[in-house]
């Protein structure tokens, strides 16, 4: 649909199910390209996202088929034919640079369009594409294409992230599984997605440690098996509804959400007024009294997600007194301050911080 109308000034009261995280599923999606056998995967979110993989995935020769009938279990696999991942799907989603790493390992070969500019700022790939050539991988810049190869097959390496980042530990983590040695990732990411995508290759076959820390250590296999794997629920969309309900003073049950994959989160929005409560089977969510101002500053897990900046602001605006919002993980990631302030927000933005009063 190109238009939503809201008709606001109503609590929300309810039950809302928390769907499968996407930052979770597109990497999981392309495990597929690392195994022979088949890769089942259950609580898939149904998002444009999913399709575009889909399509991915076809591109390379697998085929990705739905099991059951509501669409949220896809069974993937099948023999790769093509390396290339053309620029048509790929600027449609940046995730779809994560086929390159499992191509490189299985096949020792792939073509992937450089993914290209972005509305939140420039988000490189040099991190992945320094850790794949540690790993023996060499590359060419061929008019807006990465073109890889491995001379036999990849071997272990210590590779330190200078900083962290979710899509290289992601794109090295699964290269590595079938690397000869031993790798290590240090200065890892740690969000949940992370651990999950670990969990899944450990029941392929892979041989990984220290899942859940900034250290990763993998014992690279001859070859991975076929795995069924649910899918976390979305700590993003948890926050998002927690915010909705906050705003609108209402009491709301968030079915399957998880209060340790929150982090940073959870506290910050207690420490607005916000009250979480742990339930069998999700999390309630309702405002107290009333909300007051809290600070925020996005960091990488577990500090507080530079994907919740634009809800926690929202609600932030109205809440009594001030707020200090601070990013510090993409540039460019302000552009809803002006459309908030056209509907009565009073937010001033000053470099990487915007003041909400």
């Amino acid at each position: 649909m190109d238009r939503i109308r809201i008709r606001g000034g109503r609590p929300l009261a309810g039950e809302i199910q928390i769907g499968g995280a996407k930052n979770a599923a597109l990497p999981l999606m392309a495990t597929g390209l690392l195994t022979e056998d088949r890769v089942i995967l259950s609580n898939v979110p149904k998002l444009a996202d999913i399709d575009t993989m889909t399509l991915l995935l076809a591109q390379h020769g697998l085929a990705v088929d739905p099991v059951g009938n509501d669409g949220r279990t896809l069974s993937i696999g099948g023999p790769i034919a093509n390396t290339e991942a053309p620029y048509d799907i790929v600027r449609k989603m940046r995730a779809s640079v994560l086929v390159l790493g499992p191509l490189l390992a299985r096949v020792g070969e792939a073509r992937v369009s450089l993914p290209g500019g972005c509305s939140i700022g420039t988000r490189p790939i040099d991190l992945h594409l320094k850790g794949l050539e540690q790993l023996g991988a060499t590359f060419d810049l061929d008019g807006g294409y990465i073109d890889g190869r491995v001379t036999g097959r990849l071997r272990g390496a210590t590779i330190v992230f200078p900083f962290v980042s979710v899509g290289a530990t992601e794109q090295l983590l699964m290269a590595a599984c079938l690397a000869d040695g031993q790798t290590v990732l240090a200065n890892a990411a740690r969000e949940p997605e992370i651990t999950d995508l670990a969990e899944c290759l450990v029941r392929m076959g892979a041989r990984i440690s220290g899942i859940g820390s900034d250290k990763l250590i993998v014992e690279g296999v001859e070859r991975l098996h076929g795995a069924s794997h649910t899918i976390i629920p979305d700590r993003i969309e948890t926050g998002s509804y927690a915010c909705a309900a906050a705003i609108s003073g209402g009491s709301v049950f968030l079915r399957d959400a998880r209060l340790e994959h929150l982090g940073a989160t959870v506290r910050t929005l207690r420490e607005a007024g916000v009250e979480i409560l742990e339930q069998p089977g999700g999390l309630m969510v309702k405002r107290l009294n009333g909300l007051h101002g809290a600070d925020a500053m996005t960091e990488p897990y577990p500090g507080f997600p530079t994907d919740m900046q634009a809800q926690f602001m929202a609600l932030m605006s109205v809440a009594e007194g001030a707020s200090m919002v601070t990013e510090t993980i993409f540039e460019n990631r302000f552009m809803h301050v002006p459309e908030l302030n056209r509907m009565g927000a009073r937010i001033n933005v000053h470099g990487a911080s915007a003041i909400v009063r």
